[in-house]
């Protein structure tokens, strides 16, 4: 059995699990217009994304794996809402599933540097 993530994304400082480093780049440019509306920054420069997993032999599937900064996020399920709808309008006809998780729980370390800057940190 093939290693399920044999690649990861060659962004700056993003440590994102994939198995389909074109197709995560496309995703991540999506989800970069999609914003904690509490924070104001989007969610991939802000760390909440952890894996984009594309679909084998030509399955068109995309799951994306991501957390929120607490678990109790009042705009978590406008957050995972508008994950998915940014994922089907960059890859139109994937069944697109969004899961959540908070393990390993979300951290200011994993904020980029262009979020730290957003932020004025």
């Amino acid at each position: 059995m093939p290693t399920r993530f044999a690649e990861s994304v060659s962004l700056p400082e993003m440590n994102i699990k994939t198995n389909n480093n074109e197709k995560c780049e496309t995703g991540l440019e999506a989800l970069r217009f999609v914003d904690d509306p509490e924070i104001g920054l989007n969610i991939v420069d802000l760390g909440l994304v952890y894996e984009l997993e594309f679909g084998e032999n030509d399955a068109r599937k995309v799951t994306c794996t991501m957390t929120f900064t607490t678990e109790f996020c009042p705009m978590g399920e406008s957050i995972q809402a508008n994950t998915m709808e940014a994922l089907k309008m960059a890859f139109p006809g994937y069944e697109v599933t969004v899961n959540i998780t908070f393990d390993p729980p979300w951290t200011q370390e994993m904020i980029s540097e262009l979020g730290h800057l957003f932020l004025g940190n």
